[in-house]
């Protein structure tokens, strides 16, 4: 078993995740627009879209929510060096993910129809989500140990051979026969990528029998996860479902478009916040928590400095993407750019609120994030209402997370000096 990586190594993980997350981001940013100009000008371009970045992380919560509670307690016992506990752990933990992989296919393929006929996909589309989906069940395995184990360089290489893999493929599929079913298939082939784990195999042949990470503590952190998952969804994919399901299918591309350059801002800084989680969810005290803070600084630094260039060099982006200008989209990403660092801000707090056991906070988030899903779905018909409500939801949203964010750490405050 590798040893556990020194609490020194912390920020530069953070930041050679993040670089390489990065790179991946301008290349998926690349297969966009190749794609784009290809498919027909009929709404396509955002039906794939919003099955790609909403559709298919609605199949997938359930691992997700999986994902975030094993990764607490293999990163607890990593952390710890207790390798015998560690041992026992991931092969109980390979047992609980393999059944659990087995449930959310079986559900996936209960409500997939139900949910595509809800959001007005054909059922081309439909099919080809569907299986990707189920792939992406069986690789969120991948990510649980990646980071509970800390490699996060390898997580940071499978990602960025999961990029290479969809432009590749569907680069040359898209030539040939260009639609929206063919774009999300693109992103069905590059999950393969998840098998890049087999070279590190004999890494994960532990000796021991398996111990099941089942107890109420582990039960109580899965609910909490629950929450945190759902939240962070609603908060950072959600609007796509609204977005296919009310708007005219030129007025969602143009939205997508946008969404997509947008959606780059919180998603670039994101592995600060994974090895952020890991670590602290391993350790609370000592010099790991200086490590946390400096990570915690550079995400929001990251966030500040992203919307800014983002606001600036929308025009220059959409050009990029779509080879001529449209004011539509630009118009849609000066809009973006603020609630886009409100929903960055408001992952923070929540992943800290998660690693930390401040359940109350944890879920207070996921409450908002349901809400502010809600709330879209009423208000937002048209571009015109969806985008303000964004703004004012997300901004209310944060301030109540910061007030009890703000309140326990005084309440700790107070209890240690008491």
């Amino acid at each position: 078993m590798k040893t556990p990586s020194k609490v020194s190594g912390l920020l530069q993980s953070g930041l050679i995740f993040s670089i390489v997350n990065f790179l991946t981001g301008v290349g998926n940013l690349a297969f966009q627009a190749v794609v784009v100009n290809r498919l027909p000008q009929d709404g396509q371009y955002g039906d794939a879209n919003s099955a790609i970045s909403g559709f298919l992380p609605l199949l997938g919560l359930v691992s997700l929510v999986a994902t975030f509670a094993i990764t607490h307690y293999i990163a607890h016992y990593q952390t710890i060096q207790d390798h015998d506990r560690l041992q026992g752990l991931i092969l109980g933990c390979r047992k609980f993910l393999f059944w659990l992989t087995l449930g959310g296919t079986v559900l996936v393929l209960a409500v997939i129809k139900p949910l595509s006929l809800f959001f007005n996909y054909n059922q081309s589309v439909m099919l080809v989500t569907m299986a990707c989906a189920l792939l992406g069940l069986w690789g969120a395995y991948v990510t649980s140990l990646c980071q509970g184990l800390g490699w996060f360089k390898r997580l940071a290489l499978i990602g960025f051979l999961t990029m290479v893999l969809r432009f590749a493929f569907g680069c040359g599929i898209t030539l040939h026969w260009p639609s929206a079913e063919t774009m999300v298939l693109a992103t069905a082939f590059s999950l393969l990528a998840n098998l890049v784990i087999l070279f590190w195999r004999r890494e994960l042949k532990l000796p021991g029998r398996p111990v099941s990470p089942w107890g109420r503590e582990f039960t109580h952190y899965l609910i909490v996860s629950s929450a945190c998952v759902i939240g962070s969804y609603c908060f950072m994919q959600g609007d796509y479902l609204i977005a296919k399901k009310f708007l005219p299918r030129l007025d969602n591309d143009d939205y997508n478009l946008a969404r997509q350059l947008a959606g780059v801002l919180p998603t670039t800084v994101a592995p600060l916040l994974t090895v952020f989680f890991t670590s602290r969810s391993g350790s609370r005290s000592g010099q790991a928590v200086a490590e946390q803070m400096k990570l915690l600084g550079i995400y929001v630094a990251g966030l500040l400095v992203g919307a800014g260039m983002l606001y600036l060099l929308r025009g220059y982006g959409v050009l990029m993407i779509r080879h001529h200008r449209s004011p539509a989209a630009e118009t849609i990403i000066a809009q973006l750019a603020l609630p886009m660092v409100f929903i960055g801000l408001l992952q923070a707090v929540a992943f800290w609120a998660l690693a930390s056991r401040r359940f109350r906070i944890t879920l207070l988030y996921g409450g908002l994030g349901v809400l502010y899903w809600l709330i879209l779905f009423f208000l937002g018909r048209s571009v015109a209402t969806l985008l303000p409500a964004m703004t004012l939801v997300t901004g209310l949203a944060l301030a109540l997370v910061f007030a009890a964010w703000f309140t326990t750490l005084w309440r700790r405050r107070r209890i240690l000096q008491t």
